[in-house]
């Protein structure tokens, strides 16, 4: 299951080279302009670090300036099939894409638009922003940031979404790309089954990518240092719902009698 673990600079991660059907990730560094033609899939271009604009059938669309994604909050483009996109300036975007049927309009996605979530207690607190969530008008796509403060835990109570079996769970494909602000920050990776068919924990650095086809996924930041990881998922139903591991589930339970840690939200304000 190593190449579940792409190290950076990771190649582009397509449906085909990870085994399943929609979900498709890959980053590209800009210097200048990149031209990033749409295909059969709608995008999601983010800033992930760097001043950043993106032309779409000749409108032009600010991707902000982020000195990085602990800094600020997120600035997007949602942008459907047979689109050219032309992104300018210097940084780094990722591109979050999954195929899809039909169109849907261009649409800018402000920090105002983002929803930002804290969620957990003690030291499983942790700040989601939601850029896609389930109600956007898209197909298939679903993309959320996650910020972990240093020493904290995310995706925590470890879940599973592999199967159709809402309300429980949805069957989504995952990839999770990190980000760290220094050259030696890490964090812990596991990607586990309860049968034990799958279990495999790997350090992750900053411009790693891990590809989540099925399992448990938990992911903890080391000490001294935040951790980042924009996620991009694909579904053919427009739920997030995942499902905890019964062995490890009774700690959400634990949250409300536990402090949030005051470090979150990381980057900008909770949203009401």
């Amino acid at each position: 299951m190593s190449d579940l673990m792409l190290r950076a600079p990771a190649p582009p991660v397509t449906p085909d080279q990870a085994g399943w059907r929609w979900l498709s990730y890959r980053s590209h560094a800009v210097h200048g302009s990149v031209v990033i033609d749409t295909g059969p899939d709608e995008v999601c271009l983010v800033n992930l670090g760097g001043a950043l604009a993106a032309t779409v059938a000749g409108e032009r669309y600010s991707l902000g300036e982020r000195e990085t994604p602990f800094a600020d909050l997120p600035r997007a483009l949602y942008a459907p099939p047979g689109s050219a996109c032309v992104v300018e300036g210097e940084g780094l975007v990722g591109v979050c894409a999954a195929r899809a049927d039909g169109g849907h309009p261009v649409r800018p996605i402000a920090p105002s638009d983002v929803r930002v979530e804290v969620r957990g207690s003690g030291n499983a607190t942790r700040q989601i922003n939601h850029i896609i969530p389930p109600e956007f008008p898209a197909h298939r796509l679903l993309v959320v940031e996650v910020l972990t403060p240093g020493g904290n835990w995310s995706s925590y109570p470890p879940h599973k979404h592999e199967q159709d079996r809402l309300p429980v769970e949805n069957d989504l494909e995952e990839v999770y790309a990190y980000r760290f602000e220094r050259p030696e920050a890490f964090g812990v990776q596991r990607l586990y089954s309860r049968t034990g068919d799958l279990d495999e924990t790997w350090t992750v650095r900053d411009g790693d990518v891990l590809l989540v086809p099925r399992g448990y996924h938990p992911f903890c930041a080391a000490h001294g240092y935040h951790g980042y990881y924009l996620n991009a998922l694909a579904a053919e139903k427009r739920s997030m719902a995942a499902e905890d591991d019964p062995d490890l589930a009774w700690t959400r339970d634990a949250w409300p009698a536990m402090e949030r840690d005051p470090r979150v939200p990381l980057t900008g304000e909770e949203s009401p």
